[in-house]
């Protein structure tokens, strides 16, 4: 059973406003350092500090450690997956400190729910997810950082018999017009033992040197580029095994009977176990546990599988979209009465296959039972406190003795985010099966996660559109028919009146002025494993409207832009960032023989992002993408380059699923594998992309996510220029050869 705080948990995407009052401030000495934390109110201040969290943690844990060498190591709530959380964070801290960006290190943190409760998840759970790194550490990070400069600024006046203002800090050291100075370490133990301000100063934006400094490198860019960083595929604990999975070839299937005799004589196979998800060859290494699994038969029970394949999947929602939709997402007039009496009415269906995560680092992660009863797990924990729960449930311990290590990860772009553990919790089955006599790591080759199932749903839309004689959008509809992503998990209590939010946001919240409008939704029952992917409902969504609008501009005769901007709020964030993308992309001007350009606009995850792509055609059908120009509203931007960075692999991942990604199934089996017949972007297709940030004085929104959406549409209604044709059919490839 997931934590009952789950059942009532609100969409990963909403904001939750965390007001001065939520934190109490704590410190710890920590031999010769200092720790500096923050417990997340729920209660009293008292109560909280003196309360065991849900997993079992005291309530207080560390954001920031200062040993006595001066070494500053930042323990970071959110999870690290490529995104540059903990790049942000740690930005967010050393700012306030005043820390020597060269001594600064991020380690990810787990174990207390108070401390390190997501605030835009209302506090409820740790996650990672909807792109709210930001928003969570905004406010506690720097308080963190401002917190421990100010003991260490006391420490060092009680030392030199000074007043703490006369007292300069910058680049790791404190300073005072006497002479004296002194790094962080010398004065760490010290302040270790004063009193915590109840209350801290933050900088002013003027005093701001790291924040919004676009020539702030990455703490970790090293490490990163000699290949030193540790990854969970990368650890190796002493006595290790290495266990790889053989799951159902259909989804729902069950493990009927095995003969593992022959895969038991494969020179350095040590066991093979049944999991509740399937069979696991363990092996003294990866190489002999692959070989074992090539040599294990199965007898599969399919009574209770999916054995539909895409083509009746997709048939099925094309019949479910012509009738009325099952909910109602959003109902503004009487679109019918428009319709009746619109000068004319436009109509289109749009169609989106599953899509995987395809990550860069395949799932995995690593078990060890110790001789003091404790669970250690590695691993990359997006949703550290529901693992640790879980992997307590299944080796049969309290969640409290159930010890995460968050490993920095590969990617993940949804697929970590899971409600039951995955394989997390199957790590823990296999290392328990074997008795826990050695430590397990459970490593998914890229077949196995690619046919594992948890993929982005599939959709099909149908919308209709009325203009009047004056070219105006008068009625909206808009039909979506898949799979709902939290129906029947811990996220079931998001449906509301039968609606999945992550189905429909990005169309039940257009931006535009249009009088009449309505959203349905029909969720259908398929036993395909389904997740969110990177921006979730707006990766189909945003491709359905923002297509589909330039088909009602040009039945309306208007120009895509101008018609957009015609129904924005002259100075809203959307209109801001559509009209810096036409002017930085020369909308106005004309283009090169054989060059055609296509706009689109979506805000998801708190923030707005328009772009404009630029297409060129061979001549036989087919487009290629030389050039794509983005405008972005975040809030503000911590680490602009970073954004840059994060908008620049949004509109390459974007790009990567519109083109050619497609996770298709034949008779319940998944067609694709690895990256032969699952084709992700080449570099030799990625186009040349330039990012323009809106300033902005506002918090922190998303970054992570929002870059995606646009990329399908903008590029879909440059094809249209260039061939003549919509592209309604996801991916192009399938579209373009038809």
């Amino acid at each position: 059973m997931l934590p009952k705080l789950m059942q009532s948990l609100t969409l990963p995407a909403a904001r939750v406003e965390a007001s001065r009052r939520q934190f109490l401030i704590g410190a710890l000495a920590t031999g010769t350092g200092l720790a500096i934390g923050f417990h997340l109110l729920s209660a009293s201040p008292a109560a909280a500090s003196e309360t065991a969290t849900p997993s079992g943690a005291h309530a207080f844990s560390p954001y920031v450690t200062i040993d006595g060498d001066g070494k500053v190591t930042v323990l970071s709530s959110q999870f690290e997956m490529g995104q540059g959380s903990y790049n942000g964070i740690a930005t967010l801290v050393a700012e306030e400190l005043d820390a020597d960006w060269s001594t600064i290190d991020v380690k990810g943190a787990a174990g207390s729910i108070q401390a390190y409760g997501n605030v835009a998840f209302g506090g409820a759970m740790q996650g990672t997810g909807g792109s709210t790194s930001m928003v969570t550490s905004w406010e506690r990070y720097r308080k963190a950082g401002a917190a421990a400069r100010a003991m260490l600024v006391a420490a060092a006046a009680s030392e030199w018999g000074v007043e703490a203002a006369e007292i300069t800090v910058e680049n790791g050291l404190l300073s005072h017009p006497s002479g004296n100075s002194g790094g962080f370490g010398v004065f760490a133990a010290k302040a270790a033992t004063l009193p915590v301000p109840v209350e801290v100063k933050l900088k002013q934006p003027s005093d701001w040197k790291l924040i919004g400094n676009s020539e702030l490198k990455r703490f970790d860019s090293a490490r990163k580029a000699n290949g030193t960083e540790q990854y969970t595929i990368d650890v190796k604990l002493p006595g290790m095994l290495t266990a790889v999975m053989i799951h159902p070839p259909l989804f729902g299937a069950k493990v009927k009977s095995f003969d593992a005799s022959a895969a038991r004589a494969v020179k350095g196979v040590v066991d093979v176990v049944e999991t509740p998800r399937g069979i696991a060859v363990v092996g003294e290494h990866m190489w002999a546990a692959i070989k074992g699994r090539e040599a294990v038969t199965v007898e599969w029970d399919e009574a209770g599988a999916e054995k539909r394949g895409t083509q009746q999947i997709m048939s099925m929602y094309r019949d479910l979209v012509k009738k009325p939709a099952a909910a109602v997402a959003r109902k503004d007039g009487d679109t019918e009465a428009e319709f009746a009496k619109a000068a004319r009415v436009i109509e289109a269906s749009f169609e989106f296959p599953y899509l995987a995560h395809a990550a860069m680092e395949p799932l995995n992660a690593v078990a060890r039972m110790n001789d003091d009863g404790t669970l250690e797990i590695w691993g990359g924990h997006q949703f550290t406190d529901v693992y640790q729960k879980l992997a307590g449930d299944v080796a049969g311990i309290a969640a409290e003795k159930v010890r995460l290590h968050v490993m920095k990860t590969g990617g993940s772009f949804g697929r970590r985010a899971v409600f039951d553990g995955d394989v997390v919790v199957e790590a823990v089955y296999v290392a328990k099966a074997i008795g826990f006599r050695a430590p397990v790591k459970l490593q998914w080759t890229r077949e196995a996660d690619m046919r594992g199932g948890r993929y982005r749903p599939a959709y099909v839309h149908s919308l209709k559109a009325g203009i009047d004689d004056g070219g105006k959008l008068v009625a909206w509809t808009d039909h979506i028919v898949g799979q709902s992503i939290v129906a029947k998990t811990a996220f079931e209590g998001m449906v509301k009146n039968g609606v999945d939010p992550t189905s429909v946001e990005g169309a039940n919240n257009l931006p535009y002025a249009i009088p009449n409008q309505t959203v349905g939704l029909t969720s259908t029952e398929v036993g395909v494993p389904v997740l969110w992917w990177r921006s979730v409902g707006s990766t189909h969504t945003a491709f359905a409207a923002e297509t589909f609008l330039d088909e009602v501009a040009e039945a309306a005769g208007r120009d895509p832009v101008e018609f957009r901007l015609s129904m924005l709020e002259p100075d809203s964030r959307h209109a801001t960032v559509l009209k810096l993308a036409a002017e930085k992309a020369g909308w106005q001007k004309p283009l090169p023989e054989g060059r055609f350009r296509g706009v689109a606009i979506a805000e998801s995850f708190g923030s707005v992002v328009a772009e404009i792509a630029e297409v060129s055609t061979d001549g036989n059908g087919q487009i290629k993408v030389e050039r794509v120009v983005a405008a972005v509203d975040c809030g503000l931007a911590v680490n602009p380059d970073q954004v840059r960075a994060q908008v620049e692999g949004g509109i390459g991942f974007g790009l990567s699923a519109i083109l050619g990604e497609e996770i298709s199934l034949t008779d319940g089996q998944v067609d694709q594998g690895n990256f032969d017949l699952y084709t992700p972007l080449r570099i030799d297709a990625m186009p040349a992309v330039e990012v323009h940030i809106v300033a902005s004085a506002n918090p922190p929104s998303g970054i992570g996510e929002p870059g995606v959406p646009p990329i399908g549409p903008a590029v879909a209604n440059a094809a249209y220029k260039a061939l003549g044709k919509r592209i309604r059919v996801m991916p192009f490839a399938k579209s373009l050869n038809a």
